[in-house]
């Protein structure tokens, strides 16, 4: 009889010449690659993902772009573990939107437009905007990734880069008839330093179509309000110690905030800042999810179990109950309880 031993050891030599003669590995398929710079015209923009259509924020020779800087390319940080992953992007001189759709079966016609963090000195696509597309995907939600201008490549953040914030929610709006969109439920979602544009967008859009809604501007008359906002650990936002606050409109946006609490303090204090300037407005539908356990960023991450890693699903629950996840055309809930605050005295 043959011990148990021996027929491992049996088994192994039939199985290692097996191994031994494995033909290499093949390169990764679809890896996204930076374009070439711009000759005749500005550097244009490339997907990050598969599908995605990849438009400018402003059109060449616009006063937003430096006219020295505009043709230079991308420079795509990639993941050194998963192979094609664009963990993060600098220098971004020619901002733009890249669009995720849904299948028209499930397409609500909302869509997220999601500003990325990065301490403005990189803007992290990874983990703070592409790992979401497929997660709103599963809900009929329609994705955007903004790729907005950084202060490391010389631009100011609370000016640049809330422009380019502002600017993507127009333009989105004027695409959303081609892109099955409902224009009312236009939204922004930001990350740590996104969020430092995700919240002055919810503030300031009436300035910005002021002064930049002229009679030479193809996206006059197409307001950049976002429809709701999402405030996910946020840098300072305009309602900061220290700062001076803008006036909050009446009829300021609907806004998720959520971050962890000790373990993040300072991003915390923004947080509660922010809530209690639109809780001192009586702005309705704001809610504020400040988690005991946590610390900074993680965008979709488990964290181990911890309930801060769910924050995702307590959104989706608010944004249900506001009424973004219905049929487009369908007025939301949102937008009654806004317009009925709005007509109050």
């Amino acid at each position: 009889m043959i011990s148990f031993t021996a027929r491992i050891f049996t088994a192994a030599l039939f199985v290692a010449p097996l191994f031994a003669q494995l033909p290499p590995l093949p390169a990764p398929q679809m890896v996204p690659a930076v374009g070439p710079a711009g000759t005749s015209g500005p550097y244009a923009p490339q997907a990050i993902l598969p599908g995605g259509v990849v438009v400018p924020l402003y059109p060449a020779g616009s006063p937003f772009l430096k006219a020295d800087k505009v043709k230079e390319p991308e420079k795509y940080n990639m993941s050194g573990a998963v192979p094609g992953r664009v963990s993060s992007i600098v220098n971004i001189h020619n901002p733009s939107i890249e669009f995720h759709p849904v299948e028209r079966g499930i397409n609500t016609g909302a869509v997220i437009i999601l500003a990325a963090g990065g301490g403005h000195r990189t803007l992290n696509v990874g983990g703070a905007a592409a790992d979401f597309v497929p997660f709103f995907y599963n809900y009929g939600v329609n994705t955007v990734i903004l790729r907005n201008r950084l202060r490391a490549d010389g631009y100011v953040a609370e000016v640049d880069a809330v422009n380019d914030a502002l600017q993507a929610i127009r333009l989105v709006r004027a695409y959303a008839k081609q892109w099955n969109l409902d224009p009312h439920k236009i939204g922004i979602m930001g990350f740590s330093a996104g969020a430092e544009l995700s919240a002055p967008a919810a503030v300031l859009y009436d300035d910005f179509d002021k002064q930049h809604g002229g009679a030479g501007d193809a996206l006059a008359g197409i307001t950049s309000r976002p429809d709701f906002t999402g405030i996910i650990y946020p840098g300072p936002s305009p309602f900061a110690k220290g700062r001076t606050a803008p006036p909050v409109p009446k009829n300021a946006p609907p806004a998720f905030l959520a971050c962890a609490s000790a373990g993040d303090k300072v991003h915390a204090v923004w947080t509660i800042e922010y809530y209690m300037a639109m809780l001192d407005k009586s702005i309705p539908n704001v809610e504020m999810h400040m988690y005991g356990n946590g610390v900074h960023a993680g965008g979709l991450t488990d964290r181990k179990g911890i309930p801060f890693g769910t924050w995702q699903y307590r959104f989706v629950e608010w944004f249900r109950d506001l009424g973004f996840l219905e049929k487009p055309g369908v007025e939301t809930k949102a937008a009654k309880d806004t317009a009925a605050f709005v007509a109050k005295p």
